[in-house]
């Protein structure tokens, strides 16, 4: 480790890399030989969807000479599947450096022969891959580190579907990536006159594809009045989602001021991540003043939407991602049937660790609903593979992640604030909110909940720990939870799936995945999946049972919880 530590250092201080940079190194040594040691001691990865780390010196940082050395390698692959005709879409987000990274890459492909539309000024991630398509891009990029802390920064990689980069092509740039052994490798500028700047005409294109997902529009025109809060947690949300509400119809939003002007540095929150409820307490505080009907939050670029809610004790809430997902799904398989634009051939996509209460939905209205890896460009390769057979409505996973409508290849949470508005509406004309919907998915369908439990392991000896973690799970695998024997296990690394009980096996017909699932006979599920983009493993519990009343739904909620809570001591994860 040593060894290659200043091997890389060596590398850094002889090369041709700028004055800065240099000095910042021999600061780092003289003060800092920690923080040397976790710049250098590897190369920041280009994993299947692209960059991501602290911003930095350094071979492990993301800094202008890593995000040159990606890009020179993407421009040889796409060159290489397309020849010389080849164009790209770059976005960015809010971040720090994330306009310079963007213009590196940018300088980068044009010097490569590359044609290039850069946006003006920062924009939400799912309007760059909506403008691949659109424009009819080969390739694209977009700078953001979604929800991750200040410090960090990323890459994602798209194709020319508008989605991130899947088999054969992400292991492909990956190893082009790869062979980048040096910044000279790198063609800097010379194609400056290969870059056009494109903005509010994109921008139009996109807003109207939002508005044409709406179902119902004049239940949005009669509930012009709902009283929306809305906050884009500093971020790229507020470019558009703003005026696409206004063109939903929708004219009293009202806007957390504390964070709508977009900042990397994230001001007002610990992480600029709408999972989290501190990063949403501002905007459930304004909610609660205005005695809003709704809160919804977006990340930093704009990709994953939250969601609050006044429940049924007219407390404010925020719903979980599952939840989210449960409601969007049976919304859009309920208006579509009701409007008699269902097609016999309908079909929607989750991912393994999204609650099954989708499947139990989708069954009801004869729509078939397929379970993927986690990340949504496999639910944007299904689509594809299925394109000239069946018809997609909706997609989601458990992450506050939602995609409608098949214009865009990856999450969406402009058109999922927009629709989610609509539902609220919705319900709202019926003298409803949608916690009265949430309670009665859950008396038809069964009281569903579920838990993600994130446990961090950072540095150079996080991923050995966490690798270690998911391998004494699958030599040890847990023969008991909360006193019920583990009945099924799931292996997506080994493509296997075992009945316990019986010994059976069988192949699952799913790429390759580091994820563990435990099954039990009562539809509990527990998932151990190590996250692709930050330092940690994620647990996922899903547990449910028959909810007989609305009125039990505070016991039965506690119910579910204890359960959850017996099985996580059980596993050690308290």
């Amino acid at each position: 480790m040593e060894e290659t530590i200043q091997k890389n250092v060596d590398k850094w201080l002889t090369g041709n890399y700028d004055a800065d940079t240099k000095a910042a190194i021999k600061k780092m040594q003289s003060d800092d030989p920690n923080e040397l040691k976790e710049a250098f001691y590897k190369n920041l990865e280009f994993g299947t969807g692209g960059l991501r780390g602290i911003m930095g010196v350094g071979t492990n940082r993301m800094n202008k000479y890593t995000v040159g050395m990606a890009t020179q390698g993407y421009a040889n692959y796409l060159k290489q599947c397309f020849g010389n005709e080849v164009s790209v879409a770059i976005a960015h987000d809010c971040r720090n450096n994330s306009r310079n990274f963007a213009e590196i890459a940018s300088n980068v492909f044009g010097a490569n022969g590359i044609k290039v539309y850069l946006f003006e000024s920062l924009r939400p991630t799912p309007e760059l891959s909506f403008t691949i398509r659109h424009l009819g891009c080969q390739g694209g990029v977009v700078v953001t580190a979604s929800h991750n802390p200040k410090e960090y920064n990323g890459y994602k990689a798209y194709w020319n579907d508008g989605s991130q980069l899947v088999p054969p092509h992400d292991k492909n740039v990956i190893a082009e990536v790869d062979k980048i052994a040096s910044v000279d490798d790198v063609k800097w500028s010379g194609g400056e006159s290969n870059i056009t700047l494109i903005g509010k005409d994109i921008d139009e294109a996109y807003m109207a594809m939002v508005k044409g997902l709406s179902i119902y529009p004049e239940v949005c025109a009669a509930q012009n009045d709902l009283k929306i809060v809305y906050t884009p947690i500093h971020g790229t949300g507020i470019t558009l989602v703003p005026p696409v509400l206004d063109r939903y119809g929708f004219k009293n939003v009202n806007i957390v001021a504390e964070q709508a002007v977009p900042d990397g540095n994230f001001p007002t929150v610990k992480y600029p991540n709408p999972e989290e409820t501190e990063a949403m307490s501002m905007g459930l505080a304004k909610a609660k003043a205005l005695d809003a009907d709704i809160l919804l939050g977006t990340d930093p670029d704009a990709d994953r939407v939250a969601i609050g809610l006044k429940n049924h004790k007219g407390e404010w809430v925020l719903l979980n991602g599952n939840q989210t997902a449960m409601i969007a799904f049976n919304y859009m398989m309920e208006a579509r049937k009701a409007k008699g634009i269902a097609q016999p051939n309908d079909m929607v996509i989750k991912t393994i660790v999204t609650t099954s209460m989708i499947d139990a939905i989708a069954k009801s209205y004869g729509v078939a609903c397929y379970s993927v890896l986690t990340g949504f460009k496999w639910i944007a390769k299904l689509i594809r593979d299925k394109e000239d057979k069946e018809h997609y409505v909706i997609g989601g996973e458990e992450s506050f992640g939602l995609m409608i409508g098949d214009k865009v290849r990856d999450k969406d949470g402009v058109s999922a604030v927009a629709i989610c508005c609509e539902m609220a509406a919705y319900e709202k004309n019926k003298g409803r909110t949608l916690f009265d919907k949430l309670i009665d998915l859950y008396l038809e369908f069964g009281f569903y909940k579920e838990k993600l439990v994130n446990v961090v392991k950072k540095g150079m000896n996080g991923a050995t720990e966490i690798a270690n973690m998911m391998d004494s799970y699958r030599k040890n695998p847990p023969k008991t939870l909360d006193g019920k024997p583990v009945t099924h296990i799931l292996d997506y690394e080994l493509k296997i799936g075992k009945d316990i009980t019986t010994g059976k096996t069988w192949d699952i017909d799913l790429p390759k995945s580091n994820v563990l699932q435990f099954l039990l006979d009562d539809g509990t599920s527990i998932s151990a999946r190590p996250s692709g983009t930050e330092p940690k493993i994620k647990f996922y519990f899903s547990v449910n049972t028959k909810l007989d009343k609305a009125g039990d739904f505070d016991a039965t909620e506690k119910l579910l919880d204890d359960k959850i809570d017996r099985i996580e001591k059980e596993m050690g994860l308290q």
